[in-house]
């Protein structure tokens, strides 16, 4: 079983990716992110930070996504263990759909056409939206921002996430991220622990 967590910058994936493990640790999920999970994540990071030409960095990240499907991914899913991302391959279309504007001719379809036929789909995805100013007001206290992370392209990010999850409503679980820490974790995990109680009632049969 795969979850994602999706949001824009701010909205708390990290500080939550980092609770369930502590809430789930009896169901021994694997927790990984992208991009970071493999050395192609090195490269990516690189990108952001000198801010080149966008078609190569949206390539670095499918690169990566890649290699993170195949060396972590798929061999956890293979062996029955759930596995969380913080983030996954809704962060591109949403993120690099923005970056690609006038760049490339119908971005979001660009990038979904480069995924086709190998990425794995999650079983579900929660989403965490907030007022880009509040997702802001929480990147103050961040040492140094990245070219994302400003108001025009964040609006426009939460709006393509929000797209993306109407197009695919029975995947998307819709999170307020302006709710406390403690309250969101206790949802997540509490719906994890169900997902995958389903997920083994329907193995069973």
């Amino acid at each position: 079983m795969l979850i994602t967590l999706e949001g824009i910058d701010g909205t708390g994936k990290s500080t939550l990716h980092a609770a369930l493990a502590e809430s789930l640790a009896d169901l021994n999920p694997l927790f990984t992110r992208e991009p970071g999970a493999t050395w192609v994540g090195d490269s990516v990071r690189r990108a952001i930070a000198e801010q080149i030409d966008p078609v190569t960095e949206a390539l670095l990240f499918v690169a990566d996504h890649a290699a993170h499907l195949a060396t972590v991914i798929r061999p956890a899913l293979a062996q029955g263990q759930i596995v969380i991302s913080d983030r996954y391959m809704d962060s591109r279309y949403a993120y690099q759909s923005v970056t690609l504007e006038g760049v490339v001719p119908h971005p979001l379809a660009w990038l979904q056409a480069l995924h086709n036929g190998w990425t794995i789909v999650p079983d579900t995805t929660f989403l965490f939206i907030m007022p880009v100013d509040a997702a802001l007001e929480r990147l103050k206290a961040k040492n140094g921002r990245e070219h994302f992370e400003r108001k025009e392209i964040l609006e426009k990010v939460q709006k393509n996430y929000l797209e993306i999850a109407r197009a695919d409503p029975s995947r998307f679980i819709i999170i307020d991220a302006l709710k406390g820490k403690e309250e969101i974790a206790k949802f997540v995990a509490a719906a994890i622990r169900q997902i995958a109680g389903s997920s083994r009632s329907r193995h069973r049969r």
